[in-house]
């Protein structure tokens, strides 16, 4: 994937939508009817796509020149149920208007 941006998009969603299920039907089984693997499994998965969220965001910011204010904005939106599908509107938008540059 050559733009940068396009990678964090795809990764800001899978990663949102892995922090609803843990949020949503992970958590209410464990704690609900009691089982504690929805959570290691889901949570495993969530903590790898946050991982590979913050190495994408990293490099959106380096390849697409983003100011550390756009990234940090991202970056909070993340830790916030469901902003990720709020964010990624504004995504859209920047990695249009990365492709545009590089024509």
């Amino acid at each position: 994937m050559k733009n940068p941006v396009s990678l964090l998009r795809l990764v800001s969603l899978a990663e949102g939508v892995s922090y609803v299920v843990l949020l949503g039907i992970a958590m209410p089984l464990k704690y609900g009817a009691n089982m504690p693997g929805a959570v290691k499994i889901v949570g495993a998965i969530h903590g790898a796509l946050f991982v590979v969220f913050c190495v994408a965001l990293l490099r959106a910011m380096l390849g697409a020149r983003w100011p550390i204010s756009r990234a940090a904005l991202v970056f909070l939106a993340s830790l916030v149920p469901f902003a990720a599908f709020w964010m990624d509107r504004r995504i859209r938008e920047w990695q249009s208007e990365f492709a545009r540059s590089r024509e």
